[in-house]
C-alpha cells in the first residue's frame, strides 16, 4: 500500500512508468536467479501489476523454503522487505510484488499507521470484520500515482505469525486495519482497482495521468534563483 506521494517518491514512479512504457520492465524473468542476484543488492524492484506473480494466489509459507532464495531465515527476509518498503514510501509491501513466492508482507513503521508499529506478517488469516464500513483513499506501491476509494470494514480481528515464528492474534483498526486487508489480498492475487466499477477507474486513470502531465511539467519549469 502506498502512502501520500512526495517529491523523492514522485520521482521514483514516475521513472517506474516511463520503464513500463518503453519496455524496461521485464513482465517474466529467471525467478531465482533475478532474486538472489537482487538480495545481493539488497534491493528488490516492483513487478509491473500486470505480471502474472501479482495476480496468481500465493501458497502458504514454510520455513523450508527460505534457504532455497538464499535467506537465512525468517528475520533476514523481514529486514530485507522492510528496508524495500521504506524505499518505495510504502506503508505496506507484500513479498509477491517485488516477485518473491513468500506469503507475507510487512507493514506500519509510519507516522500514517496510527500506533506506529512495524509488523511482519507470515500466512495472514482474517477471521471477523467490522459490520461497519468505510471509504477513504488508498494507493498501491504496484500502481504508482493511482489513487482510488475503497470501502473497507472499520477493523479487522486477525491471526499470523510474525519474524519470530509466534503466533498473533489481534484486533486491528483504522489504518493499521486498512493496510492489513490491502496486504492480504495482494496474497489471494487480488489488487485494489478489483474493487471498484469500471468507471470509476477510469476517472482515476485520468486523474493520474494528469497528475502525471502536472509533475513532469513542474519538472520541466526553470528554478527561480533568489
Amino acid at each position: 500500500m502506498a502512502e501520500k506521494l512526495n517529491a523523492e517518491n514522485i520521482e521514483k514512479a514516475a521513472q517506474y512508468l516511463e520503464d513500463i512504457q518503453t519496455g524496461k520492465t521485464p513482465i517474466l524473468s529467471d525467478l531465482k536467479g533475478n532474486i538472489q542476484k537482487q538480495k545481493d543488492q539488497k534491493v528488490y524492484p516492483l513487478i509491473p501489476p500486470n505480471d502474472p506473480r501479482l495476480l496468481m494466489q500465493v501458497a502458504p509459507f514454510m520455513d523450508d523454503t527460505l534457504e532455497q532464495f538464499g535467506f537465512a531465515d525468517r528475520k533476514e527476509l523481514s529486514k530485507v522487505m522492510y528496508d524495500n518498503m521504506v524505499k518505495y514510501g510504502g506503508l505496506g509491501l507484500s513479498a509477491n510484488q517485488v516477485g518473491l513466492p513468500y506469503r507475507m508482507f510487512v507493514m506500519g513503521g509510519h507516522p500514517q499507521v496510527e500506533d506506529g508499529k512495524v509488523r511482519t506478517v507470515f500466512n495472514p488469516l482474517i477471521n471477523d470484520v467490522s459490520p461497519e464500513s468505510i471509504n477513504l483513499k488508498e494507493g498501491c506501491l504496484s500502481f504508482p500515482f493511482l489513487f482510488l476509494s475503497i470501502k473497507r470494514p472499520k477493523w479487522c480481528s486477525v491471526r499470523y505469525t510474525d519474524e519470530n515464528g509466534e503466533e498473533i492474534e489481534e484486533t486491528l483498526h483504522g489504518m493499521s486495519a486498512r493496510i492489513f486487508m490491502h496486504e492480504n489480498e495482494h496474497m489471494n492475487g487480488y489488487v485494489f482497482t478489483d474493487l471498484v466499477s469500471k468507471l470509476k477507474l477510469e476517472r482515476a486513470e485520468k486523474s493520474k495521468q494528469k497528475m502525471i502531465k502536472e509533475i513532469k511539467r513542474r519538472q520541466g519549469a526553470p528554478k527561480i534563483i533568489k
